[in-house]
């Protein structure tokens, strides 16, 4: 929060986010009589959960008497349970620590006494700041949840010099009574709101380079109460991903990418690149990106049911939900949307590259959208593919493109179409294994086919609660979306228009067919014998003029399928 006025401005970070409280109160209001000197001086003071800061502005250069008034309103000495509380923060005045672990209840001899502090101070760029920050000592729960942090009742400045006097004849007064009542509150947060949502939330004008909003590592902090694990919701390829609760009241989603990695730096930045210029329902949010010390952070809007692989598969039954067929069937078409935007609709053409169960995440009301950009690449409209390093997922990845590298949007297809399948079955393409001779579930699924049983696949979980004219529908298309061929799969465009109805499936069920056997052929032989095949790829590369002659690199970082050795295609 910040807030400023002619002479002081006022910064307030942090929020009180374990006490259960949806809007919290910065200013602490004393109930019981207090009866030292200029008692109304401490009936309220403001109180932070973490870093409260005081600017002094246009002030004259030279030196300056600080008084620092303080009386613990909150804790009492009573000898019960709210007696046990204890206050330690740190004070600093021009960047210099002039207070460590200060307790307020110590230096003034008990609860409800006044103690003043007094320091110099020299201004020399006509700023005075004065810092009050709490750094994780005392206690945080005694008496109450979220009554630690700073607090202050007022604060005093006197000049140790004459000050100039205006053009009018009179002395601008520099003695400043900091007095903090709930009224002044109010608009102060009122003009914080505002001015933090213009700050922090849209594009930051000051910073052309990145092109989304920026947060700072304390705002971050606060709102993740310093990442603290019982915040942690998920583990991503490269870090951990953090719910936050941001001043505001925003519900945010924290991703941590390692900034000591250069896979960790690259998704950073191409996320960052990709997802800010792509706007649409089924795509998450990206509030905005800190880049402060060693942290890289990314911030996107909460999803509430977490991610669909949790949702389907997930081991603590707490964290598994009942997807109903209609749900199902929703879950489908949105990630088909979110796919045709990215290959056809947007003015960038995107190939996401790792499409899979747990980058679909699920809003409260089980609305589906993609995540993770870190792997994206665009692509050009006048080339059918592009030729690059392989990164992706076991089980969800095209087989041209696990094998020779060859990349274009019919390898996002061929991923829709595994996680289409695991919708409808609630099981994981690469984890469950219904029989010893079937390697996988499209394995199993290509089989159920062939022998006019795909129903067989539907979820037990529904027993007879689904439609079985629709579930025909959702599994042919999966299987469509998987052939092995690239050409025979359809757009993403195609399949949201089979999937809502609008196009008839039997003609291009037909056309596949005729690829059927030499398709599941490739597809056991890749998952069966993947470096077998690989190494028949490598040196036998087609030629011609829209298929790259060279073979995909890999290395340690950039590909998890590392265990493949390296080749090329030189004589």
């Amino acid at each position: 929060m910040f807030y400023f006025d002619d002479d002081w401005a006022l910064s307030s970070t942090g929020y009180f986010m374990d006490d259960d409280v949806s809007s919290d109160n910065y200013i602490a209001t004393n109930t019981s009589v207090l009866s030292m000197p200029n008692a109304d001086l401490y009936t309220e003071a403001r109180i932070s959960p973490l870093s409260l800061t005081y600017y002094g502005l246009c002030m004259f250069t030279g030196s300056y008497t600080v008084e620092l008034h303080f009386a613990e309103t909150v804790f009492q000495d009573d000898n019960k349970f709210d007696s046990l509380g204890k206050r330690l923060f740190n004070v600093f005045i021009q960047g210099k620590m002039v207070l460590e672990e200060f307790n307020i209840e110590r230096a003034a001899g008990g609860t409800g006494k006044a103690i003043k502090m007094t320091f110099n101070a020299s201004v020399t760029d006509h700023t005075l700041k004065i810092e009050f920050y709490w750094a994780g000592k005392g206690t945080q729960a005694v008496p109450n949840r979220g009554v630690y942090g700073p607090l202050i009742s007022a604060i005093s400045v006197t000049p140790n010099f004459d000050p100039p006097r205006d053009h009018t004849g009179l002395t601008k007064a520099t003695k400043i009574i900091i007095g903090i009542s709930a009224f002044v509150f109010s608009l102060i947060l009122l003009a914080l709101v505002l001015w933090w949502r213009k700050r922090c939330i849209e594009p930051n004008s000051m910073n052309k380079d990145l092109p989304t909003g920026l947060f700072t590592l304390r705002q971050i902090k606060a709102a993740t109460r310093n990442f603290d694990p019982t915040n942690k919701v998920g583990e991503g390829g490269f870090g951990p991903v953090y719910k936050g609760l941001l001043s505001d009241g925003t519900v945010i989603a924290v991703k941590q990418l390692s900034s000591r990695s250069r896979q960790g730096n690259r998704e950073f930045v191409n996320e960052i690149g990709m997802i800010s210029a792509l706007q649409h329902p089924n795509l998450v949010k990206l509030y905005g990106c800190c880049v402060e010390a060693n942290q890289l952070l990314l911030v996107y809007e909460y999803m509430e049911n977490n991610c669909l692989s949790r949702a389907l598969f997930g081991t603590d039954p707490r964290s598994r939900i009942h997807l109903d067929w209609p749900t199902r069937c929703n879950i489908c078409i949105d990630i088909a949307r979110g796919l045709a935007y990215l290959h056809e609709e947007s003015r960038l053409k995107i190939v996401h590259r790792d499409i899979k169960a747990s980058n679909v995440l699920l809003d409260k009301s089980l609305n589906a959208k993609i995540s993770d950009f870190g792997l994206a690449k665009l692509y050009e409209d006048d080339r059918t593919h592009v030729s690059t390093k392989i990164a992706g997922t076991v089980g969800y990845m095209a087989p041209e493109y696990a094998m020779r590298g060859h990349l274009s949007e019919k390898a996002d297809v061929y991923s829709f179409g595994v996680v289409a399948l695991e919708i409808v079955t609630g099981k994981s393409n690469t984890n469950y294994r219904p029989k010893e001779e079937f390697v996988y579930l499209l394995d199993w699924a290509c089989v159920l086919k062939e022998k006019g049983e795909l129903l067989e696949l539907v979820d037990t979980n529904l027993g007879t609660e689904y439609s079985e004219e629709e579930a025909n529908l959702l599994l042919n298309v999966a299987i469509l979306c998987t052939n092995a061929s690239p050409s025979l799969r359809p757009s993403m465009s195609q399949v949201v228009s089979l999937l809502e109805g609008r196009t008839p499936i039997q003609p291009m069920l037909v056309l596949s067919s005729f690829s059927d056997e030499s398709s599941n052929g490739i597809r056991r032989t890749f998952w069966e014998k993947p470096m077998e095949l690989r190494e028949i790829s490598a040196v036998n590369t087609l030629v011609d003029s829209s298929v790259s002659t060279s073979a995909p690199e890999y290395d340690e970082e950039d590909s998890f399928l590392d265990e493949f050795p390296k080749h090329s295609t030189g004589d």
